[in-house]
């Protein structure tokens, strides 16, 4: 989520492990089993809602990764089949940035030391928030600092291309005023859109079974049903956008969920449109 101070991305993101279900039982067993190692397991019962984790930025590399003299399991592994939440992504060190691309493709981390090599599962959703430039007010011609435009890139800069290209949506948070806020409409409630996404969810089981991948996050292609138009509309989309290998199936299998969330059977043309329309738009973004 990118957007200036105030605008709710921090609020947004703490929202999110409200609309996430219960944990599986297998799932709750995972979760325990690491938070039991960390020593965070409270009064020994299992773990039964997706946990959420927010690192601060000075956190260091084995806080998130992992690490230590006994190598314990960092942020990301205590963040397993919940939400970690990197506020003001760029300030942290790009070391630590680039230390999520194995748990974010593969689902696990592995913590090695002189004494011991531990594997730990690392299957999170990640979100990012970040402002668009370092004063946060790029684009506003009244509160932008002097080196506005290139300050905004130099700042969105400190992700790299390929921390990108594991990062399925992004999406622009356009602050609202006073007025706006007065005078807002009710949105959804929460237990609303929490009741859509289990249903997508059970949706997901259905599909590929207790045996099979939990989410769509970690079906291969050949699960997701996309129509012959989504399909042809897919490759060469991905050949105009020069998306990677990686990215061409990202795509894909947000489309699916977007077509769980619709109560859709296939993946519709406009399922794949609306997941590549949140691709790779951080260094686009000019103004608010």
């Amino acid at each position: 989520m990118i957007g200036p101070p105030g605008g709710g991305k921090s609020m947004l993101a703490e929202r999110l492990p409200g609309l996430l279900p219960d944990l599986t039982p297998r799932e709750a067993l995972e979760v325990s089993m690491v938070h039991s190692v960390a020593g965070l397991l409270d009064g020994g019962r299992l773990v039964m809602r997706p946990p959420f984790r927010a690192p601060h930025h000075s956190a260091s590399m084995a806080a998130i990764s992992g690490g230590g003299n006994r190598a314990r399991p960092g942020e990301v592994s205590l963040a397993h089949r919940g939400v970690l939440f990197m506020d003001e992504m760029p300030e942290f060190p790009r070391a630590t940035l680039e230390a999520l691309r194995q748990p974010l493709e593969a689902g696990q981390t592995t913590v090695s030391r002189a004494a011991a090599h531990v594997t730990y599962p690392a299957r999170f959703q990640l979100i990012g928030a970040l402002n668009p430039c370092r004063c946060g007010y790029l684009g506003d011609a009244a509160r932008e600092c002097g080196r506005a435009p290139r300050c905004g890139e130099d700042y969105q800069s400190r992700l790299s291309g390929p921390l990108l290209d594991r990062i399925d949506l992004v999406i622009e948070i356009t602050p609202l005023s006073p007025k706006e806020l007065s005078w807002a409409p009710p949105g959804e409630a929460s237990a609303v859109v929490a009741a859509r996404v289990a249903a997508a969810r059970a949706q997901q089981r259905q599909r590929y079974g207790e045996a099979g991948p939990a989410t769509n996050a970690e079906a291969p292609g050949d699960f997701l049903r996309l129509t012959p138009e989504a399909k042809d509309f897919l490759e060469k989309a991905a050949t105009q956008l020069r998306l990677s290998a990686r990215g061409f199936t990202r795509a894909m299998r947000v489309g699916r969920t977007i077509a769980d969330l619709a109560g859709r059977a296939e993946v519709q043309k406009s399922h794949v449109a609306e997941a590549l329309a949140y691709r790779h738009k951080v260094k686009k973004v000019a103004a608010f």
